[in-house]
């Protein structure tokens, strides 16, 4: 388990961009931190591997302050996946995948396999070992990121905004294997990202923020957009502007949910009877 305790950062320049806060994030579970550019999500998330010191509380992890010991043997046992893969140019795949296993002292024959067996755990073909970052797509990039991340079995997973530089199909792609990843290997990770729908889709838990990291509501999917907290948390997620308002439509092959204008956002398994309109999440 993960647990800020009223934890604050300021920086050099005045700006106060975490205040008071704190927060329980489970062990074993997807936790989301969600919201608008500069509210203070990608400094929590920071905070965990300490690349961003706290100026007052603290962060502790299964009950031990991350503050007291080695920040970079902490770093080392905690995965890290950036918005740009954040690989090293000069290394072909297998060598960035491997690379924090050969610092701490493995032997490259068994850093070598221990990379191919996560490049087929990330869903990345063995030929693409040998190449080098820029010769890959933007998803293949983040999928290495990801691979690399895993070397060393990290409990703890973070990420800030892994899947924001890609487009749209293969953002969706990355989503879809993050969940298959996270019912095989149960990790605790941490997700940032300012897109609700991404959010909601990879949470377990939620946790909206506004300025200064302040929590206005966090809850399962379900919770927020069932009963959403004020009007901020309803305009955030749409709800305000009708978004969340689907109801169910009658198709020649079956029951499909559409949103209020009409475009269709899923089917009914198995259903192929009539079913009135419903709104709700």
């Amino acid at each position: 388990m993960i647990e800020f305790r009223s934890v604050s950062k300021t920086f050099p320049d005045g700006t106060s961009a975490v205040r008071e806060f704190s927060l329980q994030i489970p062990a074993r579970k997807t936790t989301v931190f969600v919201g608008s550019s500069g509210c203070g999500k990608t400094t929590l998330l920071r905070m965990i591997n300490r690349m961003v010191e706290p100026s007052s509380g603290d962060v502790q992890i299964d009950g031990e302050s991350v503050l007291t010991g080695d920040p970079v043997a902490l770093r080392r046992g905690i995965g890290y996946v950036l918005q740009n893969s954040g690989l090293m140019p000069h290394f072909t795949v297998i060598d960035n995948v491997s690379a924090v296993l050969r610092i701490t002292g493995v032997a490259r024959a068994e850093a070598h396999a221990r990379a191919r067996e996560l490049l087929d755990t990330v869903g990345l073909a063995q030929p693409l070992a040998g190449r080098y970052p820029a010769q890959l797509s933007g998803g293949q990039q983040q999928r290495v990121g990801v691979a690399r991340a895993l070397a060393a079995d990290p409990n703890i997973l973070l990420m800030d905004e892994p899947f924001g530089a890609v487009d749209p199909i293969v953002r969706a792609d990355l989503q879809q294997e993050l969940l298959r990843l996270q019912r095989d290997l149960d990790k605790t990770v941490v997700f940032v990202t300012h897109d609700i729908d991404e959010a909601f889709l990879l949470g377990d838990q939620v946790v909206i923020l506004d300025v200064g990291a302040r929590i206005v509501q966090r809850g399962t999917p379900s919770e927020i957009i069932e009963n959403p907290a004020d009007d901020f948390v309803a305009a955030f997620i749409g709800g305000d502007r009708g978004k969340r308002a689907l109801r169910l439509k009658q198709t020649p092959r079956g029951t499909v949910v559409v949103d209020e204008f009409g475009r269709t956002q899923g089917s009914i398994v198995g259903s192929d009877a009539a079913a009135p309109a419903v709104e709700g999440g």
